[in-house]
């Protein structure tokens, strides 16, 4: 389902990362959403493109060439407020670096998207006897929606990759919760995640992780740790990627695709989905 969305205002939680708020007169797409790693895909319009309505994006797939196509970002959707018609998604900016990013970068209310969805996969175990959430940047909208649904009494560990220690967000973390910055500018490690979750204590009993980010740390690095070294079960681990480096999200859809094939599954845990 396609919602219009427009912006209302917009503030920076650190450098580089701007949550911007929205409103919409339909959110109904949102009403039975339950996942809080929801997401939508955000349509950016080619400059001088004009696109027929109703928008119907698997149409124009099939009867505009690729040049015209509109870009699509895949991004966490944040608060859906069904009622009052209001939520916000947070954007990383990189300068003039993609789209999505720029467009936030300069967003004012009034200004419009469209997004499609929600989809989503994870939603925390509340039975589970603690919760592990990892994830750089990417992660960190999801991680701050499973954290607000939290009851204050739940044993929360956030471990989360970010560029500095001025970088750092404000996470809505239960009584019980804590959070482990690693920076960029301060490792050496050729895998700082996975580095930081085999360094930290390890609780007692059933943990349920949320576990997002660059795929190849992700999936190469991170899931065969909790998989094999941790002996987690699948039900345990929600697991993926959600952007490559060096790929566009195009390409970066491409090579999940090689990888599913080569696989001859989608990866164990992985949700299909976002960066």
């Amino acid at each position: 389902m396609t919602t219009h969305l427009t912006v209302t205002r917009g503030e920076m939680l650190t450098p580089n990362l701007r949550r911007v708020w929205f409103h919409s007169e339909d959110l109904s797409a949102f009403a039975e959403s339950e996942y809080t790693d929801r997401y939508v895909k955000l349509v950016f319009p080619k400059h001088g493109v004009r696109y027929p309505e109703p928008f119907d994006m698997r149409a124009l797939r099939r009867t505009l060439p690729p040049e015209d196509l509109p870009a699509v970002r895949t991004y966490t959707a944040l608060f859906p407020d069904v009622a009052s018609g209001t939520m916000a998604i947070d954007f990383v900016l990189h300068g003039d670096e993609g789209v999505a990013g720029p467009w936030a970068a300069a967003a004012v209310p009034g200004d419009q998207l469209m997004a499609n969805g929600p989809g989503g996969g994870y939603r925390p175990d509340l039975s589970a006897d603690w919760h592990l959430l990892v994830g750089d940047e990417s992660a960190l909208p999801a991680i701050t929606a499973a954290l607000a649904e939290l009851p204050d009494t739940a044993v929360a560990r956030v471990v989360a990759l970010v560029d500095s220690p001025a970088h750092e967000p404000t996470l809505p973390l239960p009584q019980n919760g804590e959070v482990t910055y690693v920076h960029r500018s301060g490792t050496d490690a050729k895998t700082p995640l996975l580095a930081a979750v085999r360094d930290m204590d390890w609780l007692p009993g059933r943990v349920h992780t949320f576990v997002h980010g660059e795929a190849h740390e992700v999936m190469h690095e991170l899931r065969p740790h909790l998989l094999t070294e941790r002996r987690l079960t699948r039900e345990q681990v929600s697991l993926s990627g959600y952007w490559r480096r060096g790929r566009s999200e195009e390409g970066f859809r491409v090579w999940k695709s090689e990888l599913a094939r080569g696989e001859g599954t989608r990866a164990p845990g992985a949700v299909k989905r976002r960066p």
